[in-house]
């Protein structure tokens, strides 16, 4: 029944897990609790509102990690093309989203209307969202509420009803909204009363228009824009092309393990229709990005990268150019038993049930709506480590004898009735699902 290539007692094996912590005593349970209610200071009430859009991470390309403001229709276009032909539509990418520097102005809101560059948008925005919609695709725009955005442009500051309706009648499905530059130092109540003006003003347009509340992580964003009907958050700043990097980078960006560790606090925040946003995904920048610093990563830490964001339930957005994505890029980014991850509708993020004494290597674990169990073995250090998983120590489940499917290898493994284990190579993250096989007691 038990593979002989596994050993319960290998030397270096963490089955009994020395100087290990355990970081839950259980897996979620299949309902995550739901976000408790705040109080918006200028309101004085509890807000509870949804679009009921979004129920799974959203999927789709966003223009800034690579093109920055020099955006066009021309590129959108192509975008759009190579994405049905490349398979990345298929896959689930969907949403293109277009994002700062679209704008026809530079300076202040108050100097300025908001309108299309007519030079990079020559048809206007209503005929590139149906020509995407024609594909089988959604459209998405960038704005925020300062009086300019973040690179400069005019921003929606007291306009916010206005340009909803503006936005709805082109056809837009996605907005993200840009408040980090404008209220960076704004405290907490002005920042919920912005992003709220801005959901309201997008649900009483009556078209479906997925709510990006993008605020860096600040102002505690997880821990109410949910009830104002936000459909994603950025929990951080803005992610360097880099695996692991030390400190941040400028004082300012994380890298990717920064970022996953910025969400390991936070996962119940996140579930159907509203999700911690871990940033755009760097697979493909290979440290070539116009807006981003870094070096960019292997091969192998851009799929890791990729698996990590798909197991916490983060939207999967792509900031490469697709048309330079390699054919390992495309592998990473359309394999669908690692997407499924992302998009199983029970929509629990993982979180860490298992790491050593100085979190070199972590167990990360989720609960699937077929009661199965999706598993990361990470690795974050520098040597190959052998990792076991039980499933009752570790997982918290009553399983006597398992079977697991190897996610990235696609490969039916066991079924098995002792811990599994195997190495991991430095930066890697193995992934797997388990499933029951047998079970005798606490089922």
């Amino acid at each position: 029944m038990v593979s002989s290539v596994l050993s319960i007692a290998h030397a270096q094996t963490f089955s009994t897990f020395p100087n290990s912590t355990t970081v839950g005593s259980a897996i979620p349970s299949a309902t995550p609790p739901a976000p408790k209610p705040w109080n918006v200071t200028s309101l004085g009430g509890t807000v509870n509102i949804t679009n009921n859009l979004a129920l799974t991470p959203p999927m789709g390309w966003s223009s800034w990690n690579n093109f920055g403001p020099d955006i066009n229709e021309t590129i959108v276009k192509a975008t759009i093309d190579e994405m049905e032909k490349n398979g990345l539509k298929d896959a689930g990418y969907v949403y293109v989203n277009i994002d700062d520097g679209w704008q026809r102005y530079k300076g202040s809101r108050k100097d300025h209307p908001l309108e299309i560059d007519p030079v990079k948008f020559p048809n206007g925005m209503k005929p590139l969202a149906d020509y995407a919609h024609s594909k089988g695709f959604k459209l998405g725009i960038y704005s925020g509420p300062g009086v300019d955005t973040c690179a400069g442009y005019t921003g929606s500051e007291g306009h916010a009803e206005e340009d909803a309706k503006m936005f709805a009648s082109w056809g837009i499905d996605h907005l993200k909204y840009d408040a980090c530059c404008s209220h960076h130092d704004e405290p907490e109540d002005v920042v919920q009363q912005v992003m709220l003006d801005m959901s309201q003003a997008l649900i009483s347009t009556n078209r479906s228009i997925v709510f990006h509340a993008c605020h860096c992580g600040w102002a505690n964003v997880w821990q109410w824009a949910a009830e104002e009907g936000a459909n994603q958050w950025r929990i951080g700043q803005d992610i360097s092309d880099d695996f692991n990097y030390p400190g941040n980078r400028e004082k300012y960006y994380f890298d990717v393990l920064d970022m996953l560790d910025r969400g390991n606090d936070i996962v119940q925040y996140a579930g159907p229709g509203h999700w911690n946003d871990y940033d755009m995904l760097i697979v493909g920048l290979n440290g070539e990005s116009k807006q981003l610093v870094g070096t960019g990563c292997s091969d192998l830490e851009y799929r890791t990268h990729f698996g990590m964001w798909s197991i916490v339930n983060s939207p999967l957005l792509i900031g490469a150019s697709v048309q330079k994505l390699s054919r390992y890029d495309l592998e990473t980014l359309t394999n669908k038993e690692i997407i499924e991850l992302n998009q199983d509708p029970l929509g629990q993020p993982a979180s860490v049930v298992w790491q050593n004494e100085n979190k070199t290597l972590q167990i990360y674990a989720k609960q699937m709506q077929d009661e199965s169990m999706a598993i990361a073995l990470l690795n974050r250090g520098s040597t190959t480590a052998d990792m076991s998983v039980s499933m009752r120590r570790d997982l918290t489940v009553g399983w006597d004898v398992y079977k697991l499917r190897d996610l990235l290898k696609h490969k039916d493994l066991g079924p098995y009735d002792i811990p599994f284990s195997t190495e991991v190579r430095p930066h890697e993250a193995k992934m797997y699902r388990a499933y029951k096989v047998a079970c005798t007691v606490g089922c």
